[in-house]
């Protein structure tokens, strides 16, 4: 399937009317234009009609409500493109969404769907919390263990492979998104990209979020029919026990949130009992550790300092036999992907704040290594040509191919900046990479570096050649000795907590930022830098 096939977007809506020409809009502004428009009414008591009238290039259908799964449903079988994405009325697309995948499909023919990142904003569509995306490795297994897509519309389908897989299943009133990305990738391969494709809108009506036990008791459903095909294998059954749990203690936390929120206000009291009796229902273990958790924070409160409590605040150490380990007592990772199977690494944190930063140097003719997605997200407009360094062949995105540290890969005074993020690290000869990064520098050209300090090693593509993690010292000299020491901006982040949870493959929406922003420079997390080719004056 390539860039230049059809595509339908589908648009669901059930009472959603004062939503849905936002939603209509955000299509009709692709840079690739869709081909069909296909407003699918669930039955709704208002009047999206009138809404789609306006709009002579969007089909309309209306049914009586049979629920989410139905209404696209219809929708997959009234199109006639290719492609298709499934929007819902009260989020939109973002302007590259069709654009972005298609070329994902035409790199991955063979695969059932493509996915890329989305962003979560509140009603007035300003952005809440980092952009979200994860890469798949093994499809089936990772989604075993956690719905990586997140959100619906950040998905395109190849529409003949969701037809034959037999669309979406009517019986499950939710998770029927999350069932079809499992039962896709039985079958078929799953492709994604790290583009930011689509917007989640928090408006205090998401079914989602509003009723965790209900959303346990069908993510559930959607495990029990993975069952029999999960524990046909150890590496899958595995997956399958820990997601299912996995599921139970994030819908536990979710609903005693709601608990602790209900409490807060007098009004609310039962509702709060409630919430909490759900949350231990859900996952009594992670209910228990959460009030544990609670004694442990009132405790540090009214202990005087000097007891021999932990509070991170300055207090003393605990006395000795005092340490409590809690979920860090094992000798395996939380996570064994750098926290990508939670949220977002924690070290990822660090490169974007460091990006952002320096966000005014991405302009003019940029080079990225292993993708663009840096470059468009930071540079955006300033940037007047794009390139991609890959060392593999296969790679059809890439603009540029080969071993960094290799002279002649590189054009000679070609770029205005490089962005090498957690790249260094895998070259052998860092010493050769740097020259051939300034060779191709221009005069006054900058290029932003990100390498690993305190770090787990690759377990997979990269485990053979990992080869280094640096320290600011080391940094500094690699670059001073090339570039030159007045040219030369090295920085380190982290702290013992940022390395400690790092290091665990914990994710940044689940630990407290202030704690990461304290710099200590005996635990490098992440060493940057920023070094300028001198002006030919």
């Amino acid at each position: 399937m390539g860039c230049n096939r059809s595509v339908t977007v589908v648009i669901t809506t059930y009472n959603h009317a004062h939503f849905l020409a936002e939603a209509i809009d955000s299509v009709i502004g692709q840079n690739h234009p869709a081909n069909e428009i296909i407003v699918v009414d669930d039955g709704s008591s208002d009047d999206p009609g009138t809404v789609v009238a306006s709009r002579p290039e969007v089909q309309f259908i209306r049914q009586r409500n049979q629920g989410l799964g139905s209404a696209r449903n219809t929708g997959l079988w009234a199109a006639s493109s290719e492609a298709i994405v499934f929007l819902d009325a009260d989020d939109r697309l973002l302007p590259n969404a069709l654009e972005q995948g298609l070329a994902c499909l035409a790199r991955a023919p063979r695969s059932g769907l493509a996915y890329g990142g989305y962003r979560r904003t509140d009603a007035e569509w300003r952005p809440i919390g980092e952009d979200r995306y994860h890469p798949v490795v093994d499809p089936y297994t990772d989604f075993l263990q956690v719905n990586l897509i997140g959100m619906h519309a950040a998905v395109m389908y190849s529409r003949d492979r969701l037809r034959e897989i037999g669309g979406f299943d009517t019986s499950l009133q939710r998770c029927e998104d999350y069932d079809v990305y499992l039962r896709m990738a039985q079958t078929h391969p799953i492709a994604s990209h790290p583009n930011i494709v689509a917007e989640y809108r928090i408006h205090g009506a998401n079914i989602s979020l509003n009723n965790p036990h209900d959303m346990l008791r069908w993510v559930l459903k959607v495990y029990e029919r993975q069952k029999s095909f999960a524990l046909a294998r150890s590496d899958t059954a595995k997956a399958w026990h820990h997601g299912r749990s996995l599921w139970r203690d994030h819908y536990s936390q979710d609903s005693l949130y709601s608990a602790k929120q209900a409490w807060m206000q007098s009004s609310h009291k039962l509702r709060a009992v409630s919430g909490l009796l759900n949350a231990m229902l859900m996952s009594p273990r992670h209910a228990a550790r959460m009030a544990m958790r609670a004694v442990q924070r009132r405790l540090i409160d009214i202990v005087p300092s000097g007891v021999g409590y932990v509070t991170g605040h300055g207090r003393s150490a605990p006395a000795l036999g005092r340490v409590r380990f809690g979920d860090l007592d094992r000798s395996h990772p939380i996570d064994n992907d750098y926290g990508f199977g939670r949220g977002t690494p924690i070290d990822r944190g660090y490169i974007e704040d460091f990006l952002s930063h320096h966000a005014k140097d991405i302009r003019g003719r940029v080079l990225e290594v292993g993708d663009d997605a840096y470059s468009r997200r930071f540079g955006g407009g300033r940037i007047t040509h794009q390139d991609i360094l890959h060392i593999d062949p296969s790679v059809t995105w890439a603009t540029i191919v080969g071993d960094l540290a290799k002279p002649g890969v590189l054009p000679t005074a070609a770029f205005d900046c490089m962005i090498i993020t957690q790249t260094l690290h895998l070259i052998y000869d860092m010493v050769s990479a740097v020259r051939e990064i300034h060779r191709a520098l221009r005069p006054d050209g900058v290029v932003l570096v990100t390498v690993p300090g305190i770090s787990p090693i690759d377990r997979g593509e990269w485990r053979d050649s990992w080869y280094w993690s640096l320290t600011e010292v080391s940094a500094r000299r690699l670059f001073n000795n090339v570039f030159g020491a007045d040219h030369v901006e090295v920085e380190t982040q982290g702290n013992v907590f940022a390395a400690t949870a790092f290091l665990y493959g914990l994710a940044l929406e689940e630990v407290p930022r202030g704690k990461l922003s304290t710099k200590d420079l005996a635990f490098p997390v992440i060493v940057s830098v920023r070094a300028q080719k001198a002006s030919e004056s």
